[in-house]
């Protein structure tokens, strides 16, 4: 295989694996840029999952399995908002606590469901014209999903909203400090409300892609500790909804050539890496205050109580 065949494989593959990673990352941004940790990614990944694959196979419409997925994925978020901004409740405890609770209802759920493989899975799409551009072309439009299409679009969309709009500003502001937007009339928790269950939403979404598009099929577990990742990447792009787009397709790529590299270095090894990755992001940004020095919300994972500071 030339080098241009290994590339364009290597790319296009990293884009289908790093879609639910951008998708989770995309969410998880805007809830923490509000200042609330949710660390129940992967809970509400795994729901998602679940919610996509038994909506498309018991109706045969894929598209509203998507749809099923990001309501289920907001709901479980909604949980979340209400214990850590109404009840003002430890973010990290409820977030681990969304993590238990979503993998274990979705593996109940689903095992009258298991390794039956989806019977209208959603079909992959080519750009025309585009898809023929040497290299670039088969790269990135041939065969993608929809989903991939829509994660690119939207992390503009919402850079553009972060940062170039009133909503960015305000959003902005009460994850540095809730007190101050507070006594300019924001109201505090009805914004962190609405970032909380967008990043549910998203997560949602990132887990019926899984299920009804790139494994088509439910299996329990599958997330497979991709809301771990997007932990991670959440750091690692410095909150930050145009760089979710790099740091997505670099670990999709990591994954990727961990099977691809498979003749050469010992699969066990391999399989670590995208999770080693992770590790590696999170203890060096820890490291000596660096998650202020790259931006992280001030009152990130501070439950806010209006009158305090």
């Amino acid at each position: 295989m030339g080098w241009e065949e290994w590339l364009i494989s290597t790319i296009g593959r990293a884009l289908a694996y790093g879609t639910p990673l951008l998708w989770g990352t995309l969410g998880e941004v805007y809830a923490e840029r509000s200042g609330v940790v949710n660390l129940g990614v992967e809970g509400m990944m795994a729901i998602g999952a679940f919610s996509a694959f038994a909506v498309a196979q018991s109706t045969g419409n894929p598209g509203l399995g998507i749809l099923v997925a990001a309501a289920a994925g907001g709901g479980a978020a909604l949980i979340h908002a209400f214990l850590t901004v109404t009840l003002r409740a430890n973010q990290y405890v409820s977030g681990l606590a969304l993590t238990m609770f979503g993998l274990g209802l979705s593996g109940l759920l689903g095992r009258g469901w298991e390794g039956i493989p989806l019977k209208h899975p959603l079909p992959p799409v080519t750009v025309p014209g585009l898809a023929e551009i040497p290299v670039l072309g088969p790269m990135l439009f041939q065969d993608q999903s929809i989903i991939t299409y829509l994660g690119l679009v939207l992390a503009v969309v919402l850079w553009v909203l972060l940062y170039r709009t009133r909503w960015g500003i305000t959003l902005r502001s009460v994850g540095e400090s809730p007190a101050t937007a507070d006594a300019l009339g924001v109201n505090v928790y009805l914004v962190r409300y609405l970032a909380v269950i967008l990043g549910g939403i998203l997560a949602g979404v990132a887990g019926g892609y899984l299920s009804v598009e790139y494994r088509p099929a439910w299996t329990e577990g599958m997330t497979g500790g991709m809301g771990w990742i997007v932990i991670a990447l959440t750091i690692f792009v410095a909150w930050d909804p145009l760089q979710s787009i790099g740091g997505a397709v670099l670990f999709g790529a990591l994954y990727h050539l961990s099977y691809r590299l498979q003749p050469w270095v010992a699969p066990e090894l391999l399989k670590l890496m995208p999770y080693a990755a992770a590790i590696i992001v999170l203890t060096f940004v820890g490291l000596g205050g660096a998650q202020r020095r790259r931006g992280a919300p001030g009152a990130l994972g501070v439950p806010y109580a209006r009158g305090e500071k």
